[in-house]
């Protein structure tokens, strides 16, 4: 089977790691704050980014103000986070939005507050904040495709069981997967309208309906593949693949990591999957709003890359240390 490996990076990576540097704080104008608010805080994702969001504030000597809700579908908790940073007065924020259209009217506030927002992770519609820090990943989608596709030696059935209704960045996934996998004859897909909500509970109830819509009589399972966009959406997929008994015997590709999707990897119930880099998306969403603060041009688009995980690639040094970053030394 042929490895693939497909990074995505920007030159604006490099731009971001090495353009900002203490020597460009004016002396009067004191210690920076800037909040980084995520959809989510408990998923292992969320824990890597705010790892590298606070590299960022040590390296630059900012104050990073971390505040976001547990669950990742609390919108209105979300729009108050941001309401309440901007009372605080803060000098910029750094959002990853729950929700594309719900979150633009905190933002326009913020901008009109004249505190700058730089948005992360995931899209927000229209164009008024300064720079977007995120995974291509509509590509990132197509590159799960062109997986399965192989694995599938282009022919099957396919079942797509979607995240969250209003979320840019999985949705993109969705659809890049989708067009990736349009491009072959012999793939059908037979499910692409299920949404598995944002926990690992939820994702696990709606695969038992999925496995139960396309089990025959004869007890057969009638899907060759299934794809996700989200870490909790692919642990319950992985739950109600083992309980039914079908893991490893349908090809799973899944979306970011944790050490069960790793185990999972390893024994074989899942094929492959697609991971961000977290560590990087946490720190250039907080060094990007810091050259803006400190009167450096920003790219408006900056891509942090997106990589295939396989059985066939998970020992190589890279991935290992993609997948198994040291967190200890910024979150105590």
């Amino acid at each position: 089977m042929k490895k693939t490996i497909i990074l995505l990076l920007s030159s604006a990576f490099l731009l971001c790691l090495t353009g900002c540097s203490k020597k460009n704080v004016p002396e009067d104008d004191g210690r920076l704050t800037v909040a980084v608010i995520p959809k989510g805080t408990i998923h292992e994702f969320w824990k890597t980014v705010h790892a590298g969001a606070e590299m960022a504030g040590a390296e630059l000597d900012v104050e990073i103000l971390w505040k976001g809700s547990l669950k990742e579908d609390d919108r209105d908790g979300q729009i108050s986070v941001v309401e309440n940073i901007i009372v605080r007065k803060v000098d910029g924020i750094v959002l990853a939005p729950l929700d594309d259209v719900a979150l633009r009217r905190p933002v326009d506030q913020a901008m009109r507050s004249d505190i700058p927002v730089v948005i992360f992770d995931s899209g927000l519609q229209g164009d008024n904040y300064i720079s977007y820090v995120a995974t291509d990943n509509f590509r990132a989608g197509q590159l799960a495709a062109e997986y399965m596709t192989e694995l599938l030696n282009g022919k099957g059935k396919v079942a797509v069981l979607r995240y969250s209704e209003g979320s840019d960045s999985t949705t993109k996934r969705e659809e890049g997967f989708l067009d990736g996998i349009g491009a072959s004859e012999g793939i059908e897909i037979v499910s692409s309208n299920q949404y598995a909500g944002v926990t690992t509970e939820s994702a696990l109830r709606a695969t038992e309906n999925l496995l139960s819509r396309f089990t025959g009589a004869d007890e057969k399972l009638k899907i060759d593949g299934i794809f996700c966009a989200t870490e909790p959406t692919t642990l319950g997929i992985l739950r109600a693949l083992q309980d039914s008994g079908y893991a490893g015997k349908v090809q799973f590709v899944g979306f970011d990591s944790s050490e069960k999707m790793v185990a999972a990897l390893q024994a074989g119930h899942l094929s492959g999957f697609v991971v961000q880099n977290p560590f990087s998306i946490g720190y250039l969403g907080v060094t990007t709003m810091v050259r803006h603060l400190r009167g450096e041009k920003v790219p408006g688009r900056i891509d942090t890359g997106s990589i295939l995980v396989t059985r066939e690639n998970l020992d190589q040094p890279e991935i290992r240390e993609l997948l198994n970053p040291d967190l200890s030394k910024w979150l105590k």
